[in-house]
């Protein structure tokens, strides 16, 4: 199965890491991407400090811990490609429903593309074919 599939059907948590331009770093819980007809991903964020080092640094690692026993799942390392404001894209991809006046109290959402420079074996240092996983 590709990345895409891989990721339609294996469940677990994600953490998005990213780090500043002096080397500070940050870690967050993510959902897991959403895949492009050209074989980049997104992920929604609100403006806080994974998309403010974005702007600083276009590199960050996605790792995905599988549920079930042990520690299965895959560390995604990517590039930023850029990032865009389209309410309709936004709204398409937007999993958690909250009402209008809870999202805009949260703050405003990008949507930031990055592409895929290597995948990993959450442990060790297994490289993966993101064609054949």
């Amino acid at each position: 199965m590709n990345l895409q599939e891989y990721f339609a059907n294996v469940h677990g948590t994600g953490f998005l890491a990213t780090a500043s331009a002096e080397g500070k770093t940050d870690i967050a819980v993510y959902s897991r991407p959403t895949f492009l007809a050209d074989g980049s991903l997104a992920f929604l964020m609100r403006d806080r400090l994974t998309h403010a080092y974005l702007q600083e640094n276009d590199h960050a690692a996605y790792a995905f811990l599988a549920d079930g026993a042990g520690y299965q799942g895959i560390r995604l390392f990517l590039k930023k490609t850029g990032e865009d404001t389209d309410e309709q894209r936004i709204a398409q991809m937007t999993r958690r429903h909250l009402s209008p006046e809870e999202d805009e109290a949260r703050g405003p959402k990008f949507i930031v593309y990055f592409k895929v420079e290597k995948v990993l074996a959450l442990v060790g240092g297994t490289e993966l074919d993101p064609e054949n996983l």
